[in-house]
């Protein structure tokens, strides 16, 4: 195995798996697979691969770099963000896209406020 010593292995597995409920994250097999093969590398185990940081999802920090982050010790602080990729699209499209969207949203939502007002002024209420 690997001297990992002075090392920390974080691993932030917000993004795999699915909510159950508000609180409660289940993982899938592939999901505990992923950790448990960025773990098995990291140590250098026989057969697991070689280790690499994922950003967003894994990175092998220093104790010096933990000591600089005052030992905080919140997987997202070391891990960071995924690579993004870039959209060809270009912004003044989007955007216009998305407002003729949001306009289309707007007009929906005054038919169904003029809906609602039809329907309200049907209902008897008893005082």
């Amino acid at each position: 195995l690997r001297d990992r010593r002075g090392e920390i292995l974080f691993i932030d597995a917000r993004k795999l798996g699915h909510l159950v409920d508000r609180t409660r994250r289940e993982l899938s097999d592939e999901d505990i697979d992923q950790i448990a093969n960025a773990y098995h590398a990291w140590r250098g185990e026989m057969d697991a691969g070689t280790y690499a940081d994922v950003p967003g999802f894994c990175k092998a920090a220093t104790a010096p770099e933990i000591a600089g982050h005052g030992y905080v010790l919140t997987p997202g602080r070391y891990v960071g963000a995924a690579a993004v990729e870039e959209d060809e699209t270009p912004f003044v499209e989007r955007f216009a896209a998305l407002q003729d969207r949001l306009e289309g949203q707007f007009d929906e939502a005054a038919r169904l406020t003029e809906v609602i007002r039809k329907k309200m002024t049907g209902v008897v209420v008893d005082g």
